[in-house]
């Protein structure tokens, strides 16, 4: 959506963006019951944080640096924590 709405670059870019972003939305309802959805969002934030480096990186190339690397990984340990660590009552 940035691409097509900020950098003027061609409308099925756009559409594709939507795309995404709906189903962004979709995915986290398709988890196992026993994530609350708090759980399940949270998650989510941390692999968009990811994601965004990524397509920052291969999309707009902007190659993302030892902070940005170290940053994306504390995200996914948290992803991780957040998802699979043992959950009281």
């Amino acid at each position: 959506m940035w691409q097509w709405l900020r950098e003027g670059r061609a409308l099925w870019i756009g559409i594709v963006g939507g795309i995404v972003l709906v189903l962004y939305g979709i995915i986290p309802t398709l988890q196992p019951a026993v994530f609350t959805f708090g759980r399940v969002y949270a998650a989510y934030g941390g692999v968009f944080i990811v994601l965004s480096l990524l397509w920052g990186w291969k999309i707009d190339g902007k190659t993302p640096d030892t902070f940005d690397l170290i940053g994306g990984l504390i995200c996914l340990i948290g992803v991780a924590v957040i998802m699979y660590w043992p959950h009281g009552a």
